[in-house]
């Protein structure tokens, strides 16, 4: 397979995005994306405040097939010009994950195709390399509302986790200060557009582990030091609003930007060989203007160049998915059709699990 170019089916259905793609990787492993549709269910959850899996996993059921005709139709690819199907398979919400899971499987044996299934969290590690060169090792920064971890990746499947959340992940902290303000779900981005409008220096917040010589993250207590702030306030105004999340906003870069400074210099105790590495930061919360900001200044001051996707590969996609399975197949690699879906499936199966770690989530 290796030798000659591969089309991908991806499809994606961990969470509350359905998605399904087609990929190709050519003979010397530059990958193109044919088509990447992904159908959100954000209206669906957000009378919730947050992802029903039951709901999920009913819009999944309804919308998997369509899409992926839709995909093949917007790539001009007929099923059986197709070389195999990519189907994530974890981390999730494990009823998500087994429609697409079990689709890809019936859809790779009618059509005679290898099956690939994916870890999410590949997906995201690899998608820079779909988008250009990005040689190994590099340090991957994977922030979403499911997963806060810093990876050392050395190869397709060859991951070392060098930090992780103890508690909360980045962007439950997000989603938990918007619910505290009444700002709806996903919060992120309404954190995000009102922070540009208030004052970052009014409420004084922790910086939780900075300093500290691990590459770990705690959110926890900034979380719980925004509820405090705004239950002590008589009324909250839309001027409170914006100063709390301008106050929040600023409280993360520094903290984040802490721990990655951290990662960059035991990355460059793991692999001094490196002499320009890729920083690579995936996952929603990548979309936050702000800490783009901070990662292309931390990146030029530590010599790394930073390499963040674009907004629609960022968030979960089934592109990824598919440029995973093209990796993976171009090593020789597939699964059997009797393989299971995983509500956990951590990059580095190796790494004990920290107190806290994946408390919240199970993509965490």
């Amino acid at each position: 397979m290796a030798a000659s170019a591969t089309l991908i089916l991806g499809l994606e259905t961990s969470c509350d995005e359905t998605a399904a793609a087609v990929v190709r990787r050519d003979s010397e492993g530059h990958g193109t994306i044919l088509s990447n549709v992904v159908l959100s269910q954000v209206k669906d959850h957000a009378p919730y405040g947050g992802v029903v899996p039951e709901v999920a996993a009913r819009a999944h059921i309804r919308h998997i097939g369509t899409l992926a005709e839709q995909a093949l139709a917007e790539a001009r690819v007929d099923a059986g010009a197709l070389s195999a199907v990519a189907a994530t398979a974890g981390p999730g919400l494990v009823g998500g994950l087994l429609v697409g899971h079990t689709f890809g499987k019936g859809f790779a044996l009618a059509q005679g195709l290898p099956f690939l299934a994916i870890n999410h969290l590949e997906g995201h590690a690899l998608t820079p390399r779909l988008l250009g060169p990005c040689v190994f090792p590099y340090l991957l920064l994977l922030i979403s509302g499911g997963h806060t971890q810093f990876q050392l990746v050395t190869g397709v499947g060859a991951y070392q986790r060098l930090g992780t959340t103890i508690d909360d992940a980045l962007g439950e902290a997000f989603d938990k200060t918007a619910k505290l303000l009444g700002l709806g779900y996903p919060g992120g981005p309404q954190v995000e557009a009102l922070a540009k409008l208030g004052n970052p220096l009014r409420f004084p917040l922790p910086r939780p582990l900075k300093g500290r010589a691990d590459c770990n993250f705690s959110f926890s207590g900034l979380k719980t030091a925004v509820r405090e702030i705004v239950q002590a306030l008589p009324r909250v105004s839309d001027d409170d609003r914006a100063d709390v999340c301008a106050s929040f906003e600023r409280a993360v870069v520094e903290t984040v930007s802490d721990r990655t400074r951290r990662a960059m210099a035991l990355f460059r105790e793991m692999c001094p060989e490196a002499a320009t590495p890729a920083f690579v930061v995936a996952g929603g919360v990548a979309a936050n203007a702000r800490l783009r900001a901070m990662f292309a200044e931390v990146a030029e001051a530590n010599g790394f160049a930073l390499a963040v996707p674009p907004f629609d590969l960022c968030t979960d996609n089934a592109a990824m998915i598919a440029w995973a399975g093209a990796e993976r197949l171009a090593l020789g690699l597939q699964d059997e059709l009797d393989s299971a879906a995983r509500a956990r499936w951590p990059l580095d199966a190796v790494s004990a699990p920290l107190v806290g770690h994946g408390r919240l989530g199970a993509k965490a």
